[in-house]
């Protein structure tokens, strides 16, 4: 196991240094001119060309490529020219503000689910069964944005209990964190729904059921445990979903994290910035994945890590 757990980590590392050139490559074919932004509209074609020098950009394309996979080693992310600070100093403030908003939306989602799709499976074609898969397909089929502007409407703006943008306390996550897990909610809801349902058809519910073991220790110990596989295996996939939608999510809230600073920066043409909030991202992604792999062979130790 400890083999194929290194083959997976070195793989990840080929897939992260993939994403660095596709951002390096996405940020400069995008349009617009850095230097122009940085100068200015009144600036000349001198003071234009010496921010171009300054910010390292009348070099070639793999030059700069080069220096940048350069300072990664090094761990420096960069300089925003944008900000005038570096990026990691940047990045120090707004990712954890990220990472607390999108737990917050992934770990209420994760309870919910698993709570509302087991007792959506054990009591088939019940009111609680049909509710369970009206939620599913509801929040998989509504738009975030959609939702965000209905919560500010209703929550925030008519009956006034919540605030409506900003970070402070917890009131101020409450609605960004439910538009962030709601679809992930509603598709592990059915996902937990269908593996419980097809687990207590299995040979060996029966005859645990036989051997006269109460429903309730059968489905917990039994049957919730391998109910669970499908969860877990969705939950590498689902976890880009969700920081995709952090990103929308926070610029709806006007949360100040990495979501809303992505859209500044790539509005600024900050490459540097962009560059790092892409691999950060993606460095999340990958560390999700491979955390959801090592927690199927613990759940399940029968399955190979391969």
């Amino acid at each position: 196991m400890k083999k194929n757990m290194i083959r997976r980590i070195l793989a990840s590392f080929i897939v992260l240094l993939g994403v660095t050139l596709v951002a390096f490559l996405l940020v400069r074919l995008g349009g617009g001119d850095p230097a122009r932004m940085m100068a200015g509209d009144t600036a000349t074609l001198e003071e234009v060309e010496e921010y171009r020098i300054r910010m390292g950009l009348d070099k070639p394309w793999i030059i700069q490529y080069l220096t940048y996979m350069k300072g990664l080693l090094k761990g420096d992310l960069g300089y925003s020219w944008k900000y005038g600070m570096s990026v990691s100093e940047i990045l120090s403030t707004r990712l954890p503000q990220t990472l607390i908003l999108s737990l917050f939306g992934f770990g209420w989602a994760c309870v919910f689910s698993i709570i509302l799709g087991v007792i959506a499976g054990v009591k088939q074609g019940t009111a609680v069964d049909f509710g369970a898969m009206f939620f599913a397909i509801i929040g998989q089929a509504m738009s975030t944005v959609w939702l965000g502007f209905m919560l500010i409407l209703l929550f925030g703006v008519k009956l006034g209990w919540l605030p409506i943008q900003g970070m402070g306390g917890f009131k101020n996550m409450i609605m960004p964190g439910l538009c962030i897990g709601f679809g992930f909610a509603a598709n592990q809801t059915r996902l937990m729904r269908s593996g419980m349902v097809d687990v207590i058809r299995e040979d060996y519910i029966t005859a645990t059921r036989a051997r006269g073991i109460s429903k309730g220790v059968t489905y917990m110990k039994y049957a919730f445990r391998n109910a669970l596989l499908p969860i877990i295996t969705n939950i590498g996939g689902q976890f880009g979903k969700l920081l995709a939608g952090a990103t929308v999510v926070e610029n709806i809230f006007n949360w100040p994290g990495m979501g809303a600073l992505l859209v500044q920066a790539i509005n600024t043409r900050d490459y540097q910035l962009v560059q790092s909030i892409l691999l950060i991202s993606s460095v999340m992604l990958v560390v999700g994945n491979l955390l959801a792999d090592i927690l199927y062979t613990v759940v399940d130790p029968r399955i190979s890590f391969n």
